[in-house]
C-alpha cells in the first residue's frame, strides 16, 4: 500500500470545479474540489484560482492527515454505469409519459433531456 502523504493524495485525480463569479465586490473565479468539502479557494483569474486552490488542497490534506481524519479519494470514471433508478409519484410518471409521448421520443429520453437541462 502507498504511502499515503500529502503528495498521495495531490496527485489523484480529484473533480476541480472552476467558476466565474461577479458580486458587488466585483469579478474573480471560484474554484473547489468537488470530493473534499470546503476545499475552495479564489483568484483573480482561473490559473491563479487554481494556484490558490492547490495550496489550500495541500493545507486541507494536511490538518486532514495530523487529526487522524478520513481523506475521500476520487471515484474512478468506471464506477459509474450510467443507470439509476428512481421511483416517483404515479401523477409524476403519467405527467413525464403523456409529455414524452407528446414529444414522440421515448420515457427515458425525455427524462434525460429535462435532466440535462
Amino acid at each position: 500500500m502507498a504511502n499515503k502523504d500529502v503528495n498521495y493524495y495531490l496527485n489523484l485525480p480529484y473533480s476541480v470545479q472552476i467558476q466565474h463569479m461577479n458580486d458587488e465586490s466585483g469579478q474573480y473565479y471560484y474554484a473547489k474540489v468537488m470530493e473534499l468539502d470546503g476545499c475552495h479557494a479564489d483568484g483573480q483569474t482561473v490559473e491563479e484560482a487554481y494556484k490558490n486552490l492547490r495550496v489550500v488542497m495541500s493545507d486541507w490534506i494536511d490538518i486532514k492527515l495530523e487529526h487522524g481524519d478520513p481523506i475521500p479519494e476520487p471515484v474512478p470514471e468506471e464506477e459509474y454505469s450510467g443507470k439509476f433508478v428512481v421511483r416517483v409519484p404515479k401523477s409524476l410518471h403519467r405527467q413525464l409519459a403523456q409529455m414524452a409521448a407528446k414529444e414522440g421520443i421515448s420515457l427515458n429520453q425525455y427524462v434525460l433531456h429535462k435532466l440535462s437541462k
